[in-house]
């Protein structure tokens, strides 16, 4: 099983992120559309699993889990199918710029892109395989998703952002990991621990709750959209950026490719 040391790392990340600053709007919408979607199909076996049985349920630890045990799925057809997730794209575009081999400009072209169309993925999965197939509108998952909006838009600003913060850097860290593997069983294994660590700690992914919440909102009308966008989405996209832009991206750009003069 082959794989890279962190300098190696290093240097595929800037060459990925240059990659991806370079998207034509078509790519970086459909890839954007594609990303929400895998995430929301991971974020929504994770419901249907965790209160699958009774008993988790009696077993709040191990209820949570088996939410994250599964969650993971949807970075990993991120990683191994490609696409377009903007948490990820928190990391690797800003290596690229902090190298000069990426445009700034093309970052915030992808931030933009890839946002706008993990958005309209996620939203698809939310209101027609969640919520039109009836499969979250059945007991204990409507309850449960609708708990889940509820917590998530109940948080004051700064426990979102510092969850959003822990949230990206783990999933950054799971990209960077996937990425010092060259082959499909170490990638796998390289995106299951952090991703599953990040849920099981209760973090907040941004393009998750646009699952999550709209699900819980199509269902039940749990929480307004504007409850949603103003006091979950914002505060945990803003974290998201600081996770994953300095803590992985700007941290080991100064660590493995700067160049001191």
């Amino acid at each position: 099983m082959g794989f890279k040391i962190p300098p190696e790392i290093a240097k595929t990340a800037v060459k990925m992120g240059k990659a991806k600053t370079e998207l034509s709007w078509d790519k970086l919408l459909i890839l954007g559309f594609l990303a929400g979607a895998y995430i929301a199909f991971g974020s929504q076996l994770a419901v249907t699993a965790a209160v699958g049985a009774p008993w988790p349920q009696q077993l709040p630890g191990l209820q949570k889990l088996i939410f994250g045990a599964v969650f993971p799925v949807g970075l990993m057809l991120v990683v191994i199918a490609g696409s377009e997730l903007f948490t990820g794209n928190c990391m690797l575009p800003v290596i690229a710029c902090l190298d000069k081999k990426g445009r700034w400009s093309g970052l915030l072209k992808n931030w933009s892109g890839s946002y706008a169309g993990n958005f309209a993925g996620s939203l698809f999965v939310a209101y027609f395989l969640a919520i039109a197939t009836g499969l979250l509108l059945k007991e204990p998952w409507c309850s449960y998703i609708t708990s889940i909006a509820l917590t998530k838009c109940n948080l004051s600003f700064w426990e979102a952002f510092w969850r959003g913060v822990g949230c990206n850097w783990l999933v950054c860290l799971a990209v960077w990991l996937a990425m010092s593997s060259d082959d499909i069983v170490g990638k796998i294994f390289g995106i299951q621990f952090p991703i599953m660590a990040f849920v099981v700690l209760g973090f907040e992914h941004s393009v998750a709750n646009m699952f999550f919440i709209p699900a819980a909102i199509f269902a039940t009308n749990a929480v307004s959209w504007g409850t949603f966008l103003v006091k979950n989405l914002l505060p945990v996209t803003i974290g998201n950026i600081v996770g994953g832009a300095f803590f992985v991206g700007v941290l080991y750009w100064y660590v493995y490719i700067r160049r001191r003069v």
